[in-house]
């Protein structure tokens, strides 16, 4: 197992990471101190629950934890406020209280969802995240917690930091192919914002990583998370820093609002938003290299670099200008100076915003 760690003051808290992880769940709820004399409610999917739920749930109660669930469909179609006062009423229901911990078990939608509910019931009770999925990595680290609304993602959310996250990486060998490459392009994210060198390491060991051979994918993992604590550490609030953890964001957030929050997975959004930033910084007067060779690491692992044609490019743009980063008339993004390197611009003009997502749809 490695550990590493999110220094947030009196919020700080561990991340693990290993093999079999599970099992130790009820141990590590003892370890932080988490009483059981509260009930913990278990928000999961209709795919974790079947796969982990009792595993999790044994592993509590040998420790003497009662335990409750609730489980949602798979997909961000279940990041909702419908869905968030159905968990709710669950908690009530099973009569959690300001002592009571909330568990995600999930992907990202889980963790998400899942935090949301922790932020919100009594104003705020603890949290514990043990994600799923490759993309978890970096959802699950940070306190973003979120659901989406139609015409925007996250846009109704809070930050609420979990007490640890349990990154059991045996779940992992059960996602689908299309899944894991989804989930690689958020850890190739990290390299690209942060690290050069381990950009360059991903793109070398993508077949390592795509195979979930165990020592790459615990060493990729841990490095992803590495340079997400040590930004949210930073600024944790996004106040400044923590935005360049947005990379790709600004086109990928509007590409998965406009396919319905199904077509496209979070992941294979945001690598094309990844190209797009990377367009635009050549664009507004970066080296060439900066686009083709993060085309050349996204194509290593074989996830797609183009925007379906079939997404209308006045609904994309539409619903960038309902995003977070929509300021003042001019658009934020993430751009990268050069692989490992990123800068905060304030003042991306629309009409090339525009013009990338054309162009990126014709490459389709």
């Amino acid at each position: 197992m490695r550990e590493l760690r999110v220094e947030l003051e009196e919020r700080s808290y561990p991340i693990y990471i290993g093999e079999g992880l599970l099992n130790e769940t009820g141990a590590m709820f003892e370890k932080h101190g988490i009483t059981a004399k509260s009930p913990v409610l278990i928000i999961s999917d209709e795919n974790t629950a079947g796969l982990y739920l009792r595993r999790v749930e044994d592993a509590l109660k040998q420790k003497g934890y009662r335990t409750a669930s609730y489980s949602v469909p798979a997909g961000e179609q279940s990041k909702t406020l419908a869905l968030l006062q159905d968990a709710v009423t669950v908690a009530l229901e099973a009569g959690l209280d300001r002592s009571s911990t909330v568990i995600a078990l999930g992907g990202g939608v889980v963790g998400d969802l899942a935090g949301f509910v922790a932020a919100t019931y009594m104003r705020g009770i603890r949290f514990v995240q043990i994600p799923t999925t490759i993309l978890a990595h970096d959802s699950s680290v940070g306190g973003k917690v979120a659901v989406n609304h139609p015409l925007a993602k996250n846009i109704i959310g809070a930050f609420h930091q979990p007490d640890f996250v349990l990154y059991d990486i045996d779940t992992l060998k059960t996602l689908p192919i299309r899944e894991v490459r989804a989930g690689l392009s958020e850890v190739i994210k990290h390299g690209l914002i942060w690290n050069e060198d381990f950009a360059y390491w991903c793109e070398a060991n993508a077949s390592k990583l795509l195979a979930l051979d165990s020592e790459a994918l615990i060493y990729a993992l841990y490095e992803g998370c590495k340079v997400k604590s040590i930004v949210v550490s930073q600024d944790e609030r996004e106040n400044d820093l923590r935005a360049i953890l947005n990379l790709g964001h600004t086109i990928g957030h509007a590409l998965e609002a406009v396919a319905g929050y199904g077509e496209l997975l979070h992941g294979e959004a945001i690598a094309i938003g990844m190209i797009g930033a990377a367009r635009i910084s050549v664009k507004m007067g970066q080296p060439q290299d900066v686009l083709t060779v993060t085309e050349r690491i996204f194509n290593a692992f074989g996830l797609r670099t183009a925007i379906p044609a079939h997404l209308d490019t006045d609904s994309i743009m539409s619903a960038m200008m309902h995003d977070k980063k929509f300021k003042e008339g001019t658009m934020v993004f993430i751009l990268p100076k050069a692989i490992g390197k990123v800068e905060i611009h304030k003042d991306v003009p629309i009409s090339l915003v525009k013009e990338t997502v054309d162009f990126l749809k014709q490459e389709g």
